[in-house]
């Protein structure tokens, strides 16, 4: 689509609603791409479980296999929203106290005196979708240019 512009106001409206369709296009793509990565993150928290009380079925380095199913469902998408001017945000991650530990590994239990080993669930499935979220976000800004 062509457009003939004859002045500066002209230009500046135009290029004024070029920013916020592509603003719109980022917020809808992020907003698509983190809930993608939530799905994603969900089933890689679903790929092995065991029952409450046997010892873990994961290794380390794997992630934790399913339990109770509460680090599953903590698993949640904030946004998008305004970080500032035309600058959009999401979080995407765990809310369960333990999933930090489960994550990075570390330290844990009365005194410090158990070592988890990492069992990372959101790196892997990020370093998974990177690809995916990149084609979303091409296809929102182009779409957005379209409109």
């Amino acid at each position: 689509m062509s457009v003939i512009l004859t002045g500066v106001k002209e230009l500046q409206v135009a290029l004024t609603r070029m920013v916020e369709r592509q603003s719109a296009a980022t917020r809808d793509g992020l907003g698509k791409c983190a809930h993608l990565l939530e799905r994603e993150i969900k089933a890689t928290l679903s790929l092995s479980s065991h029952e409450e009380g046997e010892p873990t079925s994961s290794a380390p380095g794997e992630p934790p296999a399913l339990v109770s199913g509460d680090l599953r469902r903590g698993v949640q998408v904030e946004g998008p929203h305004t970080a500032s001017g035309t600058q959009w945000a999401a979080e995407v991650g765990p809310t369960s106290e333990y999933s930090r530990i489960q994550e990075l590994g570390g330290r844990t239990g009365r005194g410090g005196r158990t070592e988890l080993p990492a069992r990372p669930f959101v790196e892997p499935s990020l370093e998974k979708m990177k690809p995916v979220m990149a084609a979303e976000m091409k296809a929102a800004w182009a779409a957005g240019q379209r409109l």
